[in-house]
């Protein structure tokens, strides 16, 4: 019989990567994450994992050492924050600060919990970011460096996307997988061959809401995909407790009425930034008048999703950078949910919206823009589980 893998969660965020572990027969034991309303999801949907609330390096053995055993843990992930590292944000990446070096906390923690192996996540960025400006030493160096040093010489690293393991969105992240056992074989998922996963996959038997109304749809409207399907199977998640059976989140958004506007001219595939290419100068200034269109173009704002495709990446300011294919409006909480590939019975604590400023509290939308899909940590489960098993 197979044992019960378990598993230490660093920048565990909402519990992403917890569902597809767990999903993937994994026990997660404990997790770190330093905003509040992260480790309230996580405990409401986990309940039976020890969340500790903390800037992770201000966490030490004497609050780990009651929640796993002696003999130490299987696995330990670490998700860094990506904001110093992302192409997207170019503002943040000019940035060199102790960010930067946060593997060093995951490294720590594993050696602490002795773990077998180490499981790190990030954007592709991280492997061209400087150690700082002008230099020539390159952060994902130090950080393999590390890894020696620390007793985890065998490692492979890999770029995977995620729309290639059922999740529908085109999703770019680099990994590391690194384990002290010198002989162990590591191998990452073997990549789903059943195709793609569509955004019309994803919102099939969610309703339309309409904006600037209070009606929170609660039933589903009968239509069903095979990935609908799996998001509502419990158990295929193991998922027991803390959970509900009917829709929720499909909350209608505020929107003015020029922003609705702009909505309508909008063909999938199209954003922002094709909206200001498409009209003359004349025309776009008497948008902007009208608050249509904003005095600023942003390249990644409003891009209204296509039905038949994975969407783009899921990211924290998926609020404002998606609008649903069909509807001339925002996506709901739980239509970004499904294209993150959280089950349908996961919920999210915290506000809809708050300032980006707002350090420990992250919105709902946030929170599941920042998270690792699901399905792409089972992948990632399944695949150690292997591995593991082969000891």
């Amino acid at each position: 019989m197979k044992r019960t893998l378990t598993h230490v969660d660093c920048f565990a965020g909402p519990g992403g990567i917890c569902t597809g572990l767990t999903a993937a027969g994994f026990k997660t034991l404990v997790a770190i994450e330093y905003v509040k309303t992260c480790c309230e999801t996580y405990s409401a949907n986990h309940p039976e994992v020890h969340v500790i609330h903390s800037d992770i390096r201000n966490v030490g053995i004497e609050d780990i050492k009651n929640h796993v055993p002696d003999s130490g843990v299987d696995l330990v992930t670490s998700g860094m924050p990506c904001e110093t590292f992302s192409t997207a944000g170019n503002t943040s990446r000019s940035f060199y600060d102790d960010r930067q070096f946060l593997f060093r906390e995951g490294i720590r923690i594993a050696k602490l919990v002795k773990a077998k192996m180490i499981l790190f996540e990030n954007v592709p960025g991280i492997t061209s970011k400087r150690t700082q400006k002008n230099s020539g030493a390159f952060i994902i160096d130090v950080l393999k460096s590390e890894l020696v040093e620390a007793g985890y010489e065998n490692y492979i690293e890999i770029i995977l996307d995620a729309s290639n393991f059922g999740v529908p969105q085109k999703r770019n992240r680099y990994f590391i997988l690194a384990s002290r056992i010198p002989d162990l074989k590591l191998e990452p998922p073997i990549p789903e061959t059943k195709g793609v996963v569509t955004v019309e996959d994803a919102f099939k038997g969610l309703p339309n809401v309409i904006p600037n109304t209070d009606t929170v749809p609660t039933e589903y409207n009968g239509e069903e995909s095979n990935y609908s399907l799996r998001l509502k199977n419990d158990k295929f998640w193991r998922r027991s407790e803390a959970c509900v059976d009917y829709l929720t989140l499909q909350t209608p958004m505020k929107h003015r009425d020029a922003t609705l506007k702009r909505f309508s001219m909008l063909e999938q595939g199209e954003g922002l930034k094709d909206l200001f290419c498409k009209f003359s100068s004349e025309k776009i200034a008497e948008f902007q008048a009208a608050r249509i269109l904003p005095k600023k173009m942003f390249i990644k704002r409003n891009v209204r999703l296509k039905l038949k495709e994975p969407s783009s990446t899921v990211t924290s300011h998926c609020l404002d950078e998606f609008v649903h294919p069909l509807y001339d409006r925002a996506l709901t909480v739980r239509e970004c949910a499904r294209l993150q590939s959280f089950p349908d019975s996961y919920i999210f604590h915290g506000p809809f919206l708050v300032p980006h400023i707002t350090k420990d509290v992250q919105d709902k939308y946030e929170q599941i823009g920042d998270a690792v899909p699901p399905l792409l940590a089972y992948a990632w489960g399944m695949a150690i589980n292997k591995i593991l098993n082969r000891i």
